[in-house]
């Protein structure tokens, strides 16, 4: 493949990825999808400051430094205010190559409260049997920071970008959202779904625990069969592998929709 086309394929795979992302519901008018450039050393890619769903073209696309999250081109469109999440963790971490930022209500309720997020199915293996990590902002804030819970610079990014240092694919956001990272486009946004599947499956097995509780009283306490270390690791490399059926699927699922294009 020539270097056109390969860049090519990454601006298509980015932009059904982002609309992909919508259309699971991961992302609504905020968050965001990143790749690793494949051939620009020490470069990202992102959209313009955009809503997710209407990225349709190469042109929304903007090249950013990895070193400082600064633009390649200062007169490029303006960019999400937290691209700092994305530059310090491909700064940290030479095998990510993609990331997605979300503010999936499903997933906050488990940023906020003392019950772990961990695997409970086989197709959320990756988020592993001891539980996900949470970043709390407020822990890593310095005088003249804001205190909107948003990552604006480079060392509350790099604070985030050290809990993936153990290895694990998705990090908590205490009252925000999450972040999960992968080797391409695809393992992230796969990654994306199912943290938020997992979120919803995980609060249903709590919500009937609870409910069973209280009708029998003396019976003794519900609990949930998460996934074994072993289990959730061999689950974990079956999702990688078998990746391609739901993008196949997905991207099928946004063409047909009708309300996304992708011109790239």
């Amino acid at each position: 493949m020539s270097n056109p086309d390969l860049i090519r394929s990454y601006w298509r795979d980015f932009i059904d990825g982002s609309h992909i992302l919508h259309h699971q519901g991961v992302v609504d008018a905020y968050g965001h999808l990143s790749f690793r450039h494949p051939l620009k050393s020490g470069v990202f890619v992102m959209s313009r400051n955009i809503a997710p769903a209407t990225i349709s073209l190469p042109d929304d696309l903007v090249e950013y430094w990895i070193a400082n999250a600064e633009p390649l081109d200062p007169n490029s469109a303006s960019g999400y205010a937290e691209r700092h999440i994305h530059s310090e963790i491909y700064k940290r971490h030479a095998n990510i190559n993609a990331v997605v930022h979300s503010h999936s209500d499903a997933v906050i309720p488990y940023t906020i409260m003392s019950v772990a997020l961990r695997a409970c199915y086989h197709m959320a293996g990756f988020l592993g049997a001891e539980g996900v990590p949470v970043y709390n902002i407020t822990e890593y804030l310095e005088q003249g920071d804001l205190r909107d819970m948003l990552v604006r610079n480079e060392h509350l990014g790099n604070a985030l970008a050290r809990f993936f240092d153990d290895g694990n694919s998705v990090t908590l956001m205490r009252g925000h959202g999450f972040t999960t990272v992968g080797d391409s486009i695809q393992q992230a946004v796969l990654q994306a779904v199912y943290t938020q599947h997992n979120a919803a499956i995980q609060t249903a097995a709590l919500t009937i625990g609870a409910s069973s509780a209280s009708m029998t009283p003396r019976a003794a306490p519900s609990s949930i069969q998460y996934l074994t270390k072993e289990e959730a690791q061999a689950a974990a490399d079956m999702t990688k592998w078998s990746s391609g059926r739901p993008w196949k699927l997905w991207t099928r699922e946004v063409e047909a929709s009708g309300l996304y294009v992708n011109s790239a």
